[in-house]
């Protein structure tokens, strides 16, 4: 193995927040479909793929499984690993395993490196925001990976002097940068600085930065030709191309140990381009086979390679804008679409600027009474984002609190740093990105504007609301439907506000549809049952109810209470009030109770509206997840209803049906649309039955008969609602395959598998790939009989790679 030329693949994952601030989850994307959104989307096809890449033969046989973390250097974005963690565990875990398996197989110098927090850009931030970021980034890293960091990814590698400077200061060995950004260079110990040609500095060297206090860090300038062409050109169609090309920039003329390295969007190995992931993989084989070159990561190059040269930057700079860091402040020119302009970007930076300046004193002023330093409790509060257990809040309070506080305080306290949080989420580096200021990105920065704005007021500081839209009124956008900033913020923020009010009338709304448990769990607030009545009659319900709600990220807790009216279908009304008195409560419940058992809906509606004046709540006031899934059960109520009469009219036509289709004349769209609903139903009830008595084994003659009538009729089967239960077959029977690989567990395996294939069914393929890697290399007695399984699922089991 070469001891001189070395290669490093760096992979920057990361999505922007995508978290609704109030309920603090992602709610449904349509854009992001057939997935609920672009965090799930994107894990399929880049994050979840490259903790499992396929290496395959020419005809396309998988040879070998293997997770590509464990092999290139990555960052990920914190706020997306906290997605990972609650919504793909297993992808987390890999990712986590990954990095452990590069500290062992490198010396100690694992694969991941750490990230800023919210993908701010740090040259246009504040040197107090540059330290929270920076100190927030590092912590959650460590808490993640349990070690400490050596490398930190800086959004758009945007960079500065005080940037380096805070990074040094944290701890931080090294970071990336754009060969572009290094303004001059010089051997360590010359006098003389010399200007990089215009292709930018030699990246295969590490760069030692001084800065103006003495402060010194690492750079690593990527390759440029090189990240480029995987980024954007066809580099990734060919495992083999890739490697081919990282070789390709070593040069015999440079003295010492060389490093080949390329930074791309960690993106790029799946979702920007599809199956990047499998030619990342390839890429890796050819590299550690070769045996001319060793793989290694930043940490491990740069322990035996402390740097022999000098770098400065250009100032405020980064890799993605060729106008430094124009892009997140002005219409540089920078877009995605050549037809927009960015003139918003300018006053929607500024406002937001105003916004901050304001919020931070407000904030020093009032922490200040409770807190020794507001600041570095500011620093230290990511500890309780990342563990908001009593235990960690009572650690954190200990540390920073000038006095024993009482609920009251402490409470004011949390509200405090919530402000002080989303005022800073509001900076993620992808609201001015793109092209248009309505769009996803910006709009979700300015929901954190309005949730910082919220707790502003909650606390008593100023409203500065008003004058913040007046100044976001001066960002024109490239939409006629919303032509300032202003317009976005009427029409797309105000109406997304969430208060406690709506909280409870989702949970009671919502629980005449799915019954509650007395302590439920609603988003980012738990609502606590104290007391309820119901009744119903003639299709209509009626629940009145005192319920306690809190929330999990504040922990304020206020007492409510609510009657829920349900007309029937879609129409539903609801009010909500503030706890008075157990009187008035048992008042109020006793009158509306009285009025509902009159059987005059129309007295009802009059008694609701004394009780609770004003405007009510809607089954249009659902958050959206719900309110979907509402409107999904109502529909499927109205069309149970109507099942009967489907089944009747096929079964009077079904000969009719099939005897045109045999005279080869036209099946009337109506005939069709109730045999394609009947057969399908029929299809799904039978699979559903086979899964309830053990779902083992060959299918039911009569799903293949009735598949087969569907084909002879050519109608095309919905049976998008059985991949659910042939999943969860599937993933038994490989179970059972894993806990004991006798010849009937494999069969019975097999024939399901084959069973679902010839019904054209959906089963989660890619995870039975892997659950059936993991047997195969877990069970090497049991090979041979594993083989047949092994071909079905598309593998090569006769291959080096899988032996």
């Amino acid at each position: 193995m070469s001891s001189g030329r070395f290669v490093a693949i760096h992979g920057h994952f990361y999505q922007p927040p995508r978290e609704n601030p109030w309920l603090e989850t992602v709610e449904v994307q349509d854009a992001a479909a057939p997935f609920h959104d672009w965090n799930e989307r994107i894990t399929a096809e880049c994050y979840a793929p490259n903790t499992a890449a396929r290496r395959v033969d020419d005809t396309n046989r998988i040879l070998d499984v293997v997770n590509n973390f464990e092999k290139i250097s990555f960052n990920v974005g914190p706020t997306l690993f906290a997605w990972l963690e609650r919504q793909a565990p297993e992808v987390y875990r890999k990712i986590l395993v990954a990095d452990r398996a590069s500290v062992g197989a490198r010396d100690g110098h694992g694969n991941a490196i750490a990230q800023v927090y919210n993908h701010m850009i740090l040259p246009l931030a504040s040197r107090r925001d540059k330290v929270t970021q920076v100190a927030w980034g590092l912590a959650d890293f460590r808490a993640r990976f349990g070690r400490e960091p050596e490398g930190l990814w800086l959004p758009e590698t945007a960079v500065d002097t005080e940037t380096l400077e805070v990074l040094a200061e944290a701890g931080v060995t090294f970071t990336i940068l754009a060969p572009d950004q290094a303004a001059r260079v010089r051997s360590r110990g010359a006098e003389r600085w010399e200007t990089p040609p215009p292709g930018g500095v030699d990246p295969s060297r590490p760069y030692l930065w001084r800065g103006p206090g003495g402060h010194e860090l690492t750079l690593f300038f990527y390759d440029g030709p090189v990240s480029r062409a995987v980024a954007f050109d066809n580099l990734l169609e060919d495992g083999r191309r890739l490697a081919t090309r990282l070789r390709g920039v070593f040069s015999d003329d440079r003295e010492g140990a060389q490093l080949a390295h390329c930074a791309t969007d960690g993106e790029s190995y799946g979702h920007h381009r599809r199956f990047g992931e499998m030619a990342l993989a390839s890429a890796v084989q050819q590299l550690e086979t070769g045996g001319d070159v060793t793989l290694t990561n930043y940490g491990a190059f740069l322990a035996a390679h402390p740097p022999t040269h000098e770098a400065e930057i250009h100032e405020r700079t980064s890799w993605s804008c060729v106008h430094g860091v124009e892009r997140w402040r002005s219409n540089c020119g920078c877009r995605v679409r050549g037809e927009t302009h960015q003139r918003w970007r300018g006053p929607l930076r500024e406002s937001l600027d105003w916004l901050r300046d304001e919020i931070d004193a407000f904030y020093e002023t009032r922490a200040a009474i409770w807190l020794k330093d507001p600041w570095e409790a500011r620093d230290d509060y990511v500890g309780v984002i990342l563990d908001r257990s009593p235990e960690r809040l009572e650690t954190f309070f200990g540390r920073h609190q000038r006095l024993s506080l009482d609920p009251t305080a402490r409470l004011e306290v949390r509200r405090l740093l919530e402000l002080e949080r989303n005022r800073l989420l509001m900076y993620t580096s992808c609201g001015w990105f793109f092209d248009e200021l309505s769009a996803i990105e910006p709009v979700q920065i300015l929901r954190y504007a309005a949730m910082a704005l919220q707790y502003l007021a909650d606390l008593g500081g100023p409203r500065l609301e008003e004058e913040f839209v007046r100044r976001l009124a001066t960002a024109p956008t490239n939409v006629p439907a919303y032509p300032d900033g202003g317009v976005v913020w009427k029409r797309l923020i105000r109406p997304a506000v969430v208060d406690l009010r709506r909280v409870i009338a989702h949970y009671a709304i919502t629980g005449l549809v799915e019954e509650r448990p007395d302590d439920a769990a609603v988003y980012a607030y738990r609502v606590q049952r104290v007391d309820e009545a119901r009744e119903a009659y003639g299709g209509t319900a009626l629940r009145i109810g005192h319920v306690r709600v809190s929330s999990t990220v504040t922990g304020e807790v206020r007492d409510a209470t609510f009657a829920v009216l349900h007309f029937g279908g879609h129409d539903f009304s609801c009010g909500v009030r503030a706890w008075e008195a157990p009187r008035a409560y048992e008042a109020m419940k006793a009158d509306l109770l009285r009025r509902y058992a009159r059987y005059t809906l129309a007295d009802m509606v009059r008694g609701m509206d004394e009780w609770f004046p004003g405007e009510g709540f809607s089954l249009t006031d659902l958050f959206l997840d719900e309110r979907r899934r509402v409107l999904a059960s109502v529909t499927r109520a109205m069309l149970d209803k109507h099942e009967e009469t489907y089944r009747r009219i096929w079964e009077e036509n079904r000969k009719l049906v099939h005897y045109l289709r045999q005279a080869d004349a036209p099946i009337p769209e109506a005939l069709a649309l109730v045999a394609r609903h009947v057969l399908s139903q029929e299809l799904l009830f039978e699979l559903a039955r086979f899964e309830a008595a053990g779902g083992a084994g060959l299918l039911p003659d009569r799903l293949f008969d009735l598949a087969g009538e569907a084909t002879a009729l050519r109608l095309t089967l919905d049976l998008a609602d059985g991949k659910a239960a042939a999943t969860r077959m599937v993933a038994r029977a490989l179970d059972a395959v894993a806990a004991s690989p006798t010849p009937a567990r494999v069969a019975e395996a097999l024939a399901l598998i084959e069973g679902v294939n010839r019904l054209g069914l959906r089963y989660g393929h890619w995870a039975a790939q892997n659950r059936f890697f993991e047997i195969w290399t877990r069970h090497g007695e049991a090979r041979a009989r594993l083989a047949p399984l092994g071909a079905v699922l598309g593998f090569r089991t006769d291959a080096a790679g899988t032996a």
